[in-house]
């Protein structure tokens, strides 16, 4: 099957702009608890992209190169490369996936019991829409664009967690 040594520009935008799209969803959904909410939730994401970096990026083979997701050249800015496989490849349990998990069920169940309490259509689409990014989004993204033509799909954490 054919890889990509360094994926292409527009793969990496898809991917990204998939990614911004959900985060604004759920802050947009949250956003409506309050300021803070939103504000919570982006700092809490922006962590799990460091964790992300930090624990998984610095042992792939794009580390340093254009990954589908842009992850390899900047983790390769903020963390030193790590050699061998990652840990634990195919260990991925509840502790690692329930962060990444977190991410999209909180806004949802937040919008679910949002529009129970008052209904509003703005909310019901956004709602929506992070349902279907999340879904279906990430499926075509990772399936055709991402996993599909990857040279570490085998060990990849992105794609176990």
């Amino acid at each position: 099957m054919r890889t990509f040594e360094s994926y292409p520009c527009w793969i990496v935008a898809v991917s990204n702009l998939l990614s911004v799209a959900i985060y604004l969803a759920g802050a947009y959904i949250l956003y409506q608890l309050g300021v803070i909410w939103p504000v919570i939730y982006l700092i809490y994401i922006g962590w799990l992209e460091i964790r992300l970096m930090k624990k998984s990026c610095v042992y792939c083979y794009y580390f340093g190169k254009q990954c589908a997701f842009g992850k390899g050249k900047i983790s390769s800015l903020l963390f030193k490369k790590e050699s061998g496989r990652t840990p634990n490849r195919n260990k991925a349990g509840w502790k690692e996936i329930i962060p990444n998990l977190l991410v999209s069920a909180v806004p949802l169940i937040v919008g679910v019991v949002l529009l129970i309490l008052k209904f509003n259509w703005l909310l019901l689409a956004v709602t929506v829409l992070l349902l279907l990014l999340t879904s279906l989004g990430n499926g075509f993204v990772r399936g055709l664009l991402a996993c599909k033509f990857c040279k570490q799909k085998e060990d990849c954490v992105i794609t176990k967690s």
